[in-house]
């Protein structure tokens, strides 16, 4: 049942109305998509329509965003952010996943944010640093579904291009000449369900491998589709990807657009995708930072450095 909300913003102070409002409100758009609620606005009153609990989850976002940002520049990231954390502090059920190994929990809001999105799109972006769980999350995400018979198969996906070197002809059939660029994955999948069994569902096609050019002409029914690395990914290649997805399945995209190996990095299907889907019903993005890095402390630090770095360089956000 849906019910309504009314807030008067003070202190009255028209660099944080714009500031939480965003151009064109943006920012009260963005809250929308992430709660699922409606927000009108008259200067600094506010009504925001919903079910209950979202409405509540909104007014207390839009409250921390108005009063915490004291005139501040409030971005895409920081109001995504504030709306996360706003879901994972309130949530009556905590997120997890639950396989045959273990339930796995979120660890920081932004995981939480995309775990809470996979389970509720159909196309998932994980845009972030290396060291974030972009990967193994989807990964375990795939692997509950499969095991709840949500879907028939899951399928790797993965651009195969070197990482800054030439690694010549590689031996072997298909399955073992792109096994190295997919043994982040194979590695989740093997912790999860165990080798031998991985190797069954493989030899049955239950777990399919494949690059991410043999994708072309497919339409993928009832799957779990993980696209790993898709920075490296053309801006067709992203496109055709994009458009396999079938009835009943679920495409996790997961890269990290400070990390292009293309010729040329201008071209990288993620980067485009990220400007051209934001906004369309149906799609979620999640944007991790280097303080979601759950690995070793000193990653978070040299993902900073780097950053900062190619900032000062750039003359610009890295992304």
């Amino acid at each position: 049942m849906n019910t309504s909300k009314q807030l008067r913003l003070q202190p009255e102070s028209q660099d944080r109305l714009s500031a939480l409002c965003g151009p064109a409100d943006q920012h009260l758009r963005q809250l929308e998509r992430d709660l699922n609620v409606e927000i009108r606005n008259r200067a600094y009153d506010f009504e925001i329509l919903g079910s209950a609990e979202a409405v509540e989850q909104a007014a207390m976002t839009v409250r921390r965003l108005y009063g915490g940002n004291g005139g501040a520049t409030v971005d895409r990231e920081a109001v995504h952010m504030a709306a996360r954390e706003q879901v994972t502090e309130d949530s009556a059920e905590p997120l997890r996943i639950r396989t045959r190994r273990g339930v796995i929990r979120p660890r920081n809001p932004s995981q939480a944010h995309y775990l809470g999105s996979i389970q509720r799109h159909d196309l998932v972006f994980g845009v972030g640093p290396a060291g974030t769980g972009k990967t193994y999350l989807a990964v375990a995400a795939a692997v509950e579904a499969l095991e709840r018979d949500e879907v028939r198969r899951i399928m790797l996906v993965r651009p195969a291009v070197e990482a800054g070197e030439r690694l010549g002809f590689l031996p072997g059939d298909l399955a073992q000449k792109i096994d190295p660029y997919l043994r982040p994955l194979y590695d989740a999948l093997y912790e999860m369900l165990g080798f031998e069994k991985v190797g069954r569902l493989i030899e049955r096609n239950i777990i399919e491998v494949a690059p991410l050019a043999y994708m072309r002409g497919r339409t993928l029914n009832e799957s779990f589709i993980i696209m790993d690395e898709a920075q490296n990914a053309t801006v067709a290649q992203m496109k055709m990807f994009l458009t396999r997805l079938g009835f009943g399945s679920t495409a996790v995209v997961t890269g990290d657009v400070t990390q292009v190996d293309l010729p040329r990095p201008g071209q990288s299907g993620l980067r485009h995708a990220t400007q051209v889907l934001d906004g369309v019903p149906g799609i979620s993005f999640t944007y991790f930072r280097s303080g979601d890095v759950v690995r070793h402390p000193l990653v978070q630090r040299i993902v900073d450095a780097y950053g900062e770095h190619e900032g000062a360089n750039d003359g610009g956000d890295a992304r």
